[in-house]
């Protein structure tokens, strides 16, 4: 049975909401690693967890739309590009990597490390250098350490939607 625009248009709203707010308390509270452009990622937590339960069709747009809206309430055209490179090869990696049944914590390790290579690669061609991939792997190790933690936060909150049953299949 189809269900009702109102639900497809409710629960792409919540997801989306949700996902943004993470972003914005990312914003608000910047980790204090001191490295230029390291993120915890929080609102991947939202895309990692719908990539699961909705699948790929019905994660994506909440991936885009959250990464758009993010761009232009919290950044500027540059950081819109990056977060827009980034986030959409890491989505495809986080896409490939759960087709091949890799848990919840691996497909948000490849997620966060190939976001990281996306932006470096916008990084290169906007600044018209390859000098800029020997940050790379302060990138990559923060992207491993960042897509762990949500990974090891996305697995139970898999789990546990599964298990009661909550009916995310709406759309």
């Amino acid at each position: 049975m189809k269900q009702s625009k109102a639900k497809t248009a409710a629960l792409y709203g919540l997801l989306i909401a949700l996902s943004f707010t993470l972003s914005y308390l990312e914003h608000l509270l910047p980790l204090p690693v001191g490295i230029p452009g390291v993120k915890l990622g929080l609102a991947n937590l939202v895309v990692v967890t719908a990539l699961y339960l909705l699948g790929a069709k019905k994660a994506f747009p909440v991936a885009v739309v959250r990464i758009l809206l993010a761009g232009l309430a919290f950044g500027n055209a540059f950081s819109l590009l990056y977060s827009l490179a980034g986030g959409m090869l890491s989505f495809f990696v986080m896409l490939l990597c759960r087709r091949t049944k890799l848990s919840p914590v691996g497909v948000s390790v490849a997620g966060g490390v190939s976001h990281n290579v996306g932006q470096i690669a916008v990084a290169a061609a906007v600044m018209r250098t390859a000098r800029i991939v020997y940050y790379l792997p302060v990138l990559l190790g923060a992207g491993l350490g960042t897509g762990l933690l949500i990974g090891l936060i996305a697995a139970p909150v898999i789990r546990r939607l599964k298990k009661g049953n909550i009916n995310l299949h709406i759309l």
